[in-house]
């Protein structure tokens, strides 16, 4: 018959495969159009264009009808394909819902450590399915989906069989530690952010090398000409030949008579200073040499 399983079935969990479905969603399964048109006589091979045709997910929706998805499951609790056959729908990851199928049946059907080994690596899966239940559509993600198998009891309105704690099995050593890809994330992000810190003090080590030689010749060449300024004004002297010197300071040179001389701009010339009144003491202002008398009377 139809909704037979096939021969030579493996019993799972002590029990026809198909019972893993409660009484009442299997019964209206069998009464469902879509399993009597499109689930009759499928196999492993021909159940894979069914699969990629479903549009989603989910248990029972409106009055209490099941979902595609459900048929389909019912379908391979039926035929029970092998292993090898499973695993080849969950490589196919072009077809997110045949991978769905396969992980809600591996779930169901597979030892704990198996189910654990098999789906774990799934939930690095970020792809959007969309859901059907009672109150419509909606969007899960894959990993989420996933996790649902490996954490809840009730999936797709299905009750789970019971599954071991993954904490019991590593304790026991039948598996291994869990590996977190946000722990490998961070972990990554740590050897990459200490990777830059070396980079970064790399750099700057070279920057102050390369630019403490352009700093002393920067230096050097700004306080040079400053420094070869003042050495020249420095070396100006009223004595040079040719230079005008304007003398602001009061120069003092007493003569013979007792008089004093101030320069501060030119210097008077000979005859003005012979009709001076008096013999009185005189007071010249120079704008360029200062002339001492005893000159002036040894010139005329």
């Amino acid at each position: 018959m139809a909704n037979t399983t096939v021969r030579g079935a493996v019993a799972i969990h002590g029990q026809n495969p198909q019972y893993l479905v409660e009484s009442v969603i299997r019964n209206r399964i069998y009464e469902s159009h879509y399993w009597k048109e499109h689930c009759f006589a499928l196999t492993a091979e021909t159940l894979i264009d069914k699969a990629i045709e479903l549009k989603a997910i989910g248990g029972v929706y409106g009055n209490q009808k099941p979902t595609e998805f459900l048929c389909l499951l019912l379908k391979l609790l039926q035929i029970q394909p092998e292993k090898e056959i499973l695993l080849e729908y969950l490589q196919a990851d072009e077809f997110k819902y045949l991978r769905a199928l396969a992980a809600m049946y591996i779930r169901m059907t597979f030892r704990p450590v198996e189910v654990y080994e098999i789906l774990e690596p799934l939930l690095k899966d970020y792809r959007k399915l969309r859901y059907r239940g009672m109150g419509g559509y909606s969007i899960i993600h894959m990993d989420e989906f996933i996790d649902q198998l490996l954490v809840e009891e009730r999936v797709c309105d299905l009750i789970l069989p019971r599954i071991t704690k993954r904490d019991v099995l590593e304790d026991l050593g039948e598996i291994g530690p869990r590996k977190s890809r946000l722990l490998d994330a961070m972990e990554g992000k740590s050897e990459h952010g200490s990777d830059r810190s070396r980079s970064r003090s790399r750099s700057t080590d070279r920057r102050t090398t390369s630019r403490s030689p352009s700093r002393e010749r920067s230096q050097s060449s700004s306080r040079s000409p400053s420094r070869g300024r003042s050495l020249n004004r420095g070396s100006r002297s009223p004595s040079s030949p040719g230079s005008r010197y304007v003398s602001r300071s009061r120069s003092r040179s007493r003569s013979d008579s007792g008089s004093v001389y101030r320069s501060r701009s030119r210097s008077i010339s000979p005859d003005r200073v012979d009709g001076s009144v008096g013999g009185s003491p005189a007071r010249f202002r120079s704008r360029s040499r200062s002339i001492s008398p005893d000159r002036m009377d040894t010139a005329t």
